[in-house]
């Protein structure tokens, strides 16, 4: 789920020297929005660029893999991405292939059985369908489509077959999902068109998202011929075309920033699209650029930040300017960090999406507020 943080309350105006006179007090400043170069007292960082970041391979794309280190709202996300997707009419399917259920409890809807619900309606009409895949019922289905083996199948299940070769082989719980998913991308209505107008995979962490998507090229080498090479060609030709592109989701903090530099490497060795990073959970400075290194070296003016909280009403003493200047100097702290963070993802030349940070967590309305951030920058 997202990660929360109290809302912050707007800081007085004119509390440092130098305010940038297009920044208001109490509003986003351009830097933390991501247009050009901003400077605080000396400090400067870099932050994206400003351009459309959601790109003509992402709108080209019909299956979106997203992923992310463990905590950083990588369900949450997908699930926003699915609903902005499927506004204006159009159906998306959401996929969880981690049998964690988190679908289900994102959306407040008893646990997903094996087969597409629909669990969400987008603006204009359009609706979303989740799935989560079970593996054994995946390897049933297989038998059944592949090998006509419906009842013998079923009999390898009561006696602990499929979840013993599951086990046994954990490449082969990989190739089925994958292909699961696959089935679902390229699946034909009765008029001939095709079912969903996209899929969104809520795909494992950074950490293992290569090797769970390279799997089935693997198994392609392996069976050279019949049914199992002829799925794992499709897979393979599926994750490595223009229909197929992998997000990723990150916070602005050291180690999810590392692991995600580091997949982002390992996915173009392997030649699969990566198409943009998702910043989640993003603080918005309540500070003007020009307070921010002073704020965080506790180098507040005090009698100017007073005077402010007078224009407005409130005669604050001593010990309430103290504690302001605290939590100004941990929130300038906070935006500075995520600045550096934020340079080494814009130094990967990826477009860059940002998501705020949500109050009440990661709840359903919390997904339909990011998924209306998502729209309002582009994704479609």
């Amino acid at each position: 789920m997202t990660p929360a943080e109290p809302r912050a309350a707007a800081p007085a105006p004119d509390i440092a020297p130098g305010t940038a006179p297009d920044d208001e007090p109490g509003t986003t400043p351009k830097a933390a929005i991501g247009n050009g170069t901003a400077a605080g007292n000396g400090r400067a960082f870099k932050v994206a660029p400003a351009r459309d970041p959601w790109t003509a391979a992402c709108h080209r794309a019909r299956l979106h893999v997203v992923t992310g280190k463990g905590g950083t709202g990588k369900t949450t996300v997908a699930a926003a991405l699915a609903l902005t997707l499927a506004t204006d009419g159009r159906r998306v399917l959401l996929v969880e292939v981690e049998e964690r259920q988190g679908i289900a409890r994102l959306f407040d809807v008893p646990p997903l059985p094996y087969e597409e619900r629909k669990v969400a309606v987008a603006s204009g009409g359009g609706e979303v369908r989740a799935l989560c895949i079970d593996v054994e019922a995946a390897l049933l289905e297989y038998f059944q489509i592949f090998y006509n083996l419906g009842f013998a199948g079923r009999s390898l299940k009561k006696m602990g077959a499929v979840e013993f070769a599951t086990t046994l082989a954990p490449g082969l719980r990989d190739v089925l999902l994958t292909g699961k998913v696959k089935e679902t991308v390229t699946r034909l209505g009765s008029d001939n068109k095709l079912v969903y107008d996209a899929v969104v995979m809520d795909a494992p962490p950074t950490g293992r998202v290569v090797t769970f998507l390279g799997v089935t090229g693997a198994m392609s080498d392996i069976a050279r011929r019949g049914p199992i090479h002829s799925q794992a060609e499709g897979v393979v030709r599926l994750l490595h075309s223009a229909d197929t592109i992998v997000h990723l989701v990150t916070l602005l903090e050291d180690m999810p920033v590392t692991e995600t530099l580091e997949a982002i490497e390992h996915l173009r060795d392997a030649d699969l699209p990566v198409g943009t990073i998702i910043v989640n959970a993003a603080t918005v400075s309540r500070l003007p650029p020009a307070s921010l290194t002073p704020a965080a070296e506790n180098r507040l003016d005090k009698s100017r930040l007073a005077a402010g909280l007078a224009q407005g009403g409130i005669i604050a003493d001593d010990a309430m300017l103290d504690g302001l200047a605290v939590q100004a100097a941990e929130h300038a702290i906070r935006v500075l960090d995520e600045a550096d963070c934020r340079e080494q993802l814009v130094a990967t030349g990826l477009p860059i999406l940002s998501l705020p940070r949500l109050v009440d967590g990661g709840d359903l309305g919390g997904v339909y507020e990011l998924a209306d951030e998502l729209a309002e920058q582009g994704v479609r």
